[in-house]
C-alpha cells in the first residue's frame, strides 16, 4: 500500500484530477487545490465531452419544455433523462473550470455532488423509461389513463430524490478529504460511497435486463398474433421481430458497454492505482450521456418534426402530432 501524503503545491506543478505520489500518478482526484495546475489532456477531453453533452441535451430540454404537445408521460421521462445528462455535461465543464481557474475545496465538493447527482439521475431515468416501455406493452389497454400520469410523477420524484441524496453525501461530509486512506479511485469520494453507487448501478442494470427480456417476449408474441390475423408470411413476421429485438439489443448494449467498465473498476480498483485506468473507464461512461439524446429523443418522429420546424420551417408548428406509445420510440 502506498503511503498517502499531504498535497505538494510546488515543484511538480501541483495536482488536478491526478495526484503525484512518489513520482507516479494514482487515483482520479476530484478535489481542488490552491496552486496553479499543469493542464491534463484527459481533463480537456472530459471537458470537451461535457460541452457536447450539454449542447445535445439542451436542445432536447428546450424542445420538450416549449412544446405543449410534449406533456405525455413518455416525453416527461425523456425530458428527465435529458435534464440529468445536461447537468452531467455542465458538471464536467464547471469542475474543469473550478479546478484549473478558481480552485476551491468547497466549490469542488459542490461540483462533485452535482456530477454524482446528475449521473445517478441519468441511469435512474433510463430505468424509468424502460419501466414505462414495459408497462405500455404489458398494460396496453389501460396505459393511457390518469394512473399512468400519477405513476410517472412518482417515478420522477423517486429518481431525483434518490439522486440528490447520493449527491449530497460528499457535500455533507462523507468524503475522504480528512482521511486519505478511505479514498476511492475517484477523489474525494470514499470507497464505501463508490461501492454503494456501483451496487446500485448493477441492481438497475439487472432490472433493465429483465424488463427488456420481457419486452422481447411481448414483442415476439404480438408480432406473431398480428401475422396470423393478417395472414402475413412467416418471413415478414421474422423480419419484424428481428428488427424489434435488434433495436432493444442496441439500447441495452450501448448502456452496458458505456457503464459496466467503470462500475466494475469502482468495485475492484484502489486509490493507489494509476489514474489512467480511471480515465479509461470513466470516459466511456460520459459517452452514454452523449448517446442518450440520439437513442431516446432524436429518433422520435414528433421531436424530429419540431426540430425541422425550428431549423428550416419544413413543417407547420401547428400540425397535429400522432399519439405514440413508448414502445414505438
Amino acid at each position: 500500500m502506498m503511503e498517502e501524503g499531504p498535497p505538494n503545491s510546488s515543484g511538480d506543478g501541483g495536482r488536478g484530477w491526478l495526484e503525484a505520489r512518489n513520482g507516479s500518478a494514482s487515483s482520479l482526484d476530484l478535489e481542488s487545490v490552491v496552486s496553479p495546475l499543469a493542464l491534463n489532456p484527459w481533463d480537456v477531453v472530459l471537458c470537451i465531452s461535457g460541452t457536447i453533452i450539454s449542447c445535445e441535451n439542451a436542445i432536447v430540454v428546450v424542445v420538450i419544455f416549449y412544446t405543449p404537445a410534449f406533456r405525455a408521460p413518455m416525453f416527461l421521462l425523456i425530458g428527465s433523462l435529458a435534464t440529468a445528462d445536461l447537468l452531467a455535461g455542465l458538471g464536467l465543464i464547471l469542475h474543469f473550470a473550478f479546478v484549473y481557474f478558481v480552485p476551491s475545496e468547497a466549490v469542488s465538493l459542490l461540483t462533485v455532488g452535482l456530477l454524482v447527482t446528475s449521473f445517478t439521475a441519468s441511469v435512474s431515468s433510463l430505468l424509468t423509461i424502460t419501466i414505462d416501455r414495459y408497462l405500455s406493452l404489458y398494460n396496453a389497454l389501460t396505459y393511457y389513463s390518469e394512473r399512468t400520469v400519477t405513476r410517472t410523477y412518482i417515478m420522477l420524484i423517486l429518481t431525483w430524490g434518490a439522486s440528490i441524496c447520493y449527491g449530497l453525501l460528499p457535500v455533507m461530509g462523507w468524503n475522504c478529504l480528512k482521511e486519505p486512506s478511505t479514498c476511492s479511485i475517484v477523489k474525494p469520494l470514499t470507497k464505501n460511497h463508490l461501492i454503494i453507487l456501483s451496487v446500485s448501478f448493477f441492481m438497475v442494470f439487472a432490472v433493465m435486463l429483465q424488463l427488456y427480456v420481457q419486452i422481447c417476449k411481448i414483442v415476439c408474441r404480438h408480432a406473431h398474433q398480428i401475422a396470423v390475423q393478417r395472414h402475413f408470411l412467416a418471413t415478414s413476421h421474422y423480419v419484424t421481430t428481428r428488427k424489434g429485438i435488434a433495436t432493444l439489443a442496441v439500447i441495452l448494449g450501448t448502456f452496458a458497454s458505456c457503464w459496466l467498465p467503470f462500475a466494475i473498476y469502482c468495485l475492484l480498483g484502489d486509490y493507489s492505482y494509476p489514474a489512467l485506468y480511471t480515465y479509461l473507464t470513466l470516459l466511456p461512461a460520459t459517452y452514454n450521456s452523449m448517446i442518450n439524446p440520439v437513442i431516446y429523443a432524436f429518433r422520435n418522429q414528433e421531436i424530429q418534426k419540431v426540430l425541422w420546424t425550428v431549423c428550416c420551417g419544413c413543417f407547420s408548428s401547428t400540425m397535429p402530432f400522432r399519439s405514440r406509445s413508448p414502445s414505438d420510440v
